[in-house]
């Protein structure tokens, strides 16, 4: 396992410190879920985002998904 160094705000840290004496589990417990709730879900977006960037920087045309639709159908 890798540790990291992480700056939050103040607010952040008190919410976090918070939330772990009112449960009783560590700080780093409530991190750990926030990444791993999280994370496949920023991948997500910053794969889509990458995938709009190269289709706008190509040569591609684009058309309606109708067209497209009816050339699958045929």
């Amino acid at each position: 396992m890798a540790a990291m160094s992480i700056r939050l705000s103040d607010d952040e840290m008190q919410r976090l410190e918070s939330l772990a004496a009112r449960t009783g589990r560590s700080k780093t417990f409530y991190v750990r879920e926030a990444i791993r709730e999280h994370l496949t879900e920023l991948e997500e977006r910053y794969w889509a985002d990458d995938v709009i960037d190269r289709w706008e920087g190509s040569d591609r045309e684009t058309r309606p998904a109708s067209a497209l639709w009816a050339e699958l159908d045929a």
